[in-house]
């Protein structure tokens, strides 16, 4: 990518931060965009907003310059202490790992599909995965009160350490990203994220790009927690303007599920009630309907697009699969489904080679 067009890429990108309301940052009102050195590598500073008032507009506060902007990766992928901001919902992070996942994206299926059943019956095109990076990072814990209402930020669980106990434990701070969710940016800071695991998975050394590298107890991290941390499939689809992403996790006899909604048109819409179908491999075909989702109703406007969400289900066989679709409310009382797409649980983590296709 050129400098002109990482300039153009990055001030895009954070006018579209702003058009939405993110509550963290803001480019500098008396610079604006400005070019690096040679080579012209990109160019915003970032600003974190400290006190904001119900119409965001900032209370006698002075903005604190925390990095410059670099270029987007457009091939290749981030590597281990790469800082960022994410382009949805805000927050400062820092890449602690890549995984590499199959993405299934109904949205763009091949153009030759071929109809098939699921369990319950009801016909499905053939949706081929491709491969998608996804990282697990860190969220700066200074910036988790402004996204609680849209991400949660205890939403990757563990199994207990003991082998008598099922009991689940969370880690604050830990999320999954897309690749293009990130805006990555350099900082001079050596602690430049807060988070009480920065310290003990990386360490500052300003011989490498990026200058954050891993410790060994970052690795050790990795190995042990692998099975409940792992991402290897990510399911997509868009209905109505409103696109659903779920990444599923075995977790030993239970699987966690991380769901995103983003709409993406500028009606404001209100997720009212979801409908689940739960297939086990028993046999068993259970349906589960409640209002909202995990105790909210979220509201999905242009200002604040996104959703994000964690649960879990327990099936009484080893692998099931799970669809439905979530009930939205327009501004005039009107309602629409949108589509989950359908996703495997499956507890076989020996199998490698990745599925051809999913035939729901």
């Amino acid at each position: 990518m050129s400098g002109c067009a990482a300039r153009r890429y990055v001030a895009a990108a954070l006018s579209r931060c702003r058009a939405r309301g993110l509550p963290l940052w803001e480019s500098p009102p008396a610079r604006g965009p400005r070019a690096l050195g040679a080579g012209g590598a990109a160019a915003v500073q970032l600003l974190p907003r400290r006190h904001l008032s119900s119409r965001n507009r900032l209370e006698g506060k002075v903005l604190e310059t925390v990095g410059v902007f670099e270029a987007p990766k457009q091939h290749g992928k981030y590597e281990t202490g790469q800082l960022f901001l994410h382009s949805v919902f805000g927050y400062r992070g820092i890449v602690l790992f890549p995984w590499q996942a199959r993405l299934y994206d109904r949205d763009v299926a091949s153009p030759v599909t071929e109809k098939s059943e699921n369990a319950a019956g009801h016909g499905s095109k053939e949706v081929k995965g491709k491969t998608h990076t996804y990282y697990q990072v860190l969220i700066d814990a200074r910036d988790c009160p402004h996204i609680s209402q849209r991400s949660q930020t205890e939403a990757v669980t563990f199994l207990a350490n003991h082998d008598d106990s099922r009991a689940l434990y969370a880690i604050p701070g830990l999320d999954y990203v897309s690749h293009e969710d990130i805006l990555p940016y350099s900082s001079t800071d050596q602690v430049p994220i807060q988070h009480e695991l920065f310290e003990r998975f990386l360490m500052y050394d300003q011989t490498k790009v990026p200058p954050f590298v891993a410790r060994d107890t970052l690795c050790a991290w990795q190995e042990k927690n692998h099975p409940w941390l792992e991402l290897s499939d990510v399911h997509r689809e868009t209905t109505e303007n409103i696109r659903v992403t779920v990444i599923p996790f075995y977790m030993g006899m239970r699987w966690r599920y991380c769901i995103r909604l983003e709409n993406l048109d500028s009606e404001v819409v209100q997720l009212r009630e979801r409908h689940w179908r739960i297939f086990s491999l028993s046999g068993t075909l259970e349906t589960v309907r409640g209002r909202g989702v995990v105790g909210r109703e979220p509201i999905l406007s242009k200002e604040q697009p996104a959703f994000q969400y964690s649960s879990h289900v327990s099936l009484q066989a080893s692998s099931g699969h799970m669809w439905g679709t979530f009930r939205f409310e327009r501004p005039d009382g009107s309602h629409f489904d949108v589509r989950i797409p359908p996703f495997s649980l499956e507890s076989n983590k020996d199998e490698k080679t990745p599925p051809s296709g999913l035939h729901w």
